[in-house]
């Protein structure tokens, strides 16, 4: 398996991301732990889940896993911070005293001394970054966390955060993890030259498009009953990504998929995977038999005939679904 580099850190990640975000909700905990068991012996290294994910229960989950199979010290092991954790006003947020709070609640339930990359989920647009990052740097100088990153943040507040850091002489981030995938390619105007101008891994959360991509959902059908769409009760913002011309491309790029030996799952996260900049995508089995799928991703690599139709169905930098939708900071709208 071809690891790659962690940004500008010497770790060695997987190709690919094993993201728990199921785990404990719709995943039982058996289904997960034997999830995560599968994904190490198959060579991947790298797990990322956070705080939010069922309350906590992923979390746990996920060290209730490592506790069991002793593989804890071969994992880099993601976790984020910033949602709603209780009903306090202090209990969300990216302020030094929930951040300083969250970090020890997330090590208690992953049963650990130390968290390898500790990620600011969503941005603040209030609370001033210097803020977030002091705090950041007192977990990573105390050993509590081995490496900073951050998710879904626009790129001037990734460039913000860099300087801030430079400046201040702290921790700086070393990943930012965005909503990439073949519907929704924004992230290719800014992100991504930013990211390889100043070493930053990227993390593309959502590669197959929530499933939109791997031919999950159809133009005129009624949500599979076992689809995120159906769980959220047929709306809400992962519903209103699942557009007329996100369905068009699927249909493309199953099409394509079939000549090519490949489910159109795997076409979509291998084309996410070999993008340029890009470091490991984090894929969210909710079963073995997906993980399965996904897994013969680990070892192919995208041709130029692949790419280059990928291109004539969506231009890059360009979008047919929106992705950014959960941000505060998103003005724009796709449809």
């Amino acid at each position: 398996m071809d690891y790659r580099s962690l940004g500008r850190t010497g770790v060695m990640v997987s190709p690919l991301c094993l993201g728990t975000m199921n785990f404990g909700g719709p995943t039982s905990e058996e289904d997960s732990i034997r999830i995560i068991d599968r994904s190490l012996d198959a060579g991947i290294n790298f797990l990322d889940t956070a705080n939010v994910y069922n309350a906590g229960e992923s979390e746990r989950i996920v060290g209730v896993a490592l506790k069991q199979n002793g593989k804890r010290d071969q994992v880099v092991l993601a976790t984020k911070v910033h949602g709603k954790m209780g009903d306090g006003p202090n209990e969300q947020g990216n302020s030094r005293y929930h951040i300083i709070k969250a970090c020890e609640d997330s090590l208690r339930r992953l049963q650990t001394d130390h968290i390898d990359l500790y990620q600011i989920h969503r941005p603040s647009l209030t609370i001033p970054q210097d803020e977030t990052l002091r705090a950041l740097d007192d977990l990573v100088r105390a050993g509590k966390v081995r490496y900073v990153g951050c998710s879904t943040h626009p790129a001037w507040m990734v460039m913000e955060a860099l300087a801030i850091s430079e400046r201040l002489g702290i921790v700086q981030y070393i990943s930012e993890q965005p909503p990439y995938n073949l519907a929704d390619r924004r992230i290719e105007n800014e992100l991504v030259p930013l990211a390889q101008k100043y070493g930053l891994a990227l993390l593309p959360w959502s590669p197959l498009a929530g499933g939109i991509l791997g031919g999950r959902y159809a133009q005129g059908q009624d949500f599979p009953n076992d689809s995120r769409a159906a769980r959220a009760g047929g709306q809400g913002q992962f519903v209103d990504r699942i557009s007329p011309q996100a369905l068009e491309v699927a249909q493309g790029l199953a099409a394509h998929a079939q000549e090519h030996d490949l489910t159109s799952s795997q076409l979509a996260l291998l084309w996410c995977k070999d993008q340029p900049g890009i470091t490991s995508p984090i894929t969210g089995p909710r079963t073995m038999e997906q993980l399965e799928d996904q897994l013969k991703v680990l070892d192919l690599t995208l041709s130029d005939e692949d790419r280059t139709f990928c291109d004539t169905l969506v231009h890059p930098g360009n979008a047919v679904a929106d992705f950014h939708n959960s941000n505060p900071w998103m003005k724009a709208r796709i449809g």
